[in-house]
């Protein structure tokens, strides 16, 4: 089943590299496209809040150049570019990163597009920060909202976002909870089973069961819906969540689900 998993980024600082990745309904060919033609990425490349790209030139081929150019919120323009050192269409892209703003370091991109089950996964890895902690934590956070919008972008031509699964961990207000119901507790846990046997009915929660961990039991929900915030909105609803007794959930998009 076509799903659109959520963008995530993680900066590892001490060897100075990002690793990113995001999950899109629609093929590695559209999806290399996107990366690389310059009259798809003005499209998507950028948010009226932050920045736009305006304008994106390429030469897709090992050795030849590419440069974006663009304006900030704040009416400033800016440029970024490189050169391709590997073209493998549609699967592989590495190319040189080297932007004004970050000293004209130059650092190496490489994008990797793997067909899967529902559309293509792109992992994408950006190497050569060396001891440059700030600029990599920024870039990882950047390139997590860019891969936001490169997924939204490309969701738009399924018709519609596809749902997202998600996990979430309910987290009781002491590790022993589970053992030393009060029956007040009691009665609350019961209007929580019936929560989630109404996100079943609808559709919304595929499973759902508390997890004998050793170190105190924890509740475990599986939820389809659009978007974090759905989800988000789908626990903040929670008769345990509502109830100011200490409960609360984290939650996870999946990376991807084999159903």
């Amino acid at each position: 089943m076509a799903s659109n998993d959520g963008p995530r980024a993680i900066a590892d600082i001490s060897t100075g590299t990002i690793l990113a990745t995001v999950t899109i309904a629609v093929p590695p060919e559209r999806v290399f496209r996107a990366i690389t033609a310059g009259d798809q990425i003005p499209l998507w490349w950028g948010a009226d809040n932050m920045y736009r790209t305006t304008k994106h030139t390429a030469d897709v081929r090992p050795g030849g150049a590419w440069r974006s150019e663009g304006k900030g919120a704040d009416g400033h323009d800016f440029h970024v570019g490189g050169e391709y050192l590997e073209v493998e269409p549609p699967h592989r892209l590495v190319m040189t990163w080297i932007a004004p703003w970050d000293g004209d370091h130059v650092t190496t991109v490489t994008y990797t597009l793997e067909a899967v089950e529902n559309g293509t996964r792109l992992t994408l890895r950006h190497d050569g920060f060396g001891t440059r902690r700030d600029s990599c934590r920024d870039h990882g956070s950047g390139w997590e909202r860019v891969l936001g919008w490169l997924g939204d972008f490309l969701a738009k031509e399924t018709g519609s976002k596809a749902p997202t699964v998600f996990h979430c961990r309910l987290i009781p207000p002491r590790p022993d909870f589970a053992f030393t119901l009060t029956e007040e507790e009691r009665a609350l846990m019961n209007a929580h089973a019936d929560y989630l046997r109404s996100l079943l009915h609808d559709g919304t929660m595929m499973l759902a069961g508390p997890v004998a961990d050793p170190g105190g039991p924890w509740g475990l929900l599986i939820l389809r819906v659009g978007a974090e915030a759905e989800a988000r909105a789908v626990t903040d609803g929670d008769p345990v969540s509502r109830s100011g007794r200490g409960f609360r959930y984290e939650i996870l998009p999946m990376l991807s689900t084999i159903m």
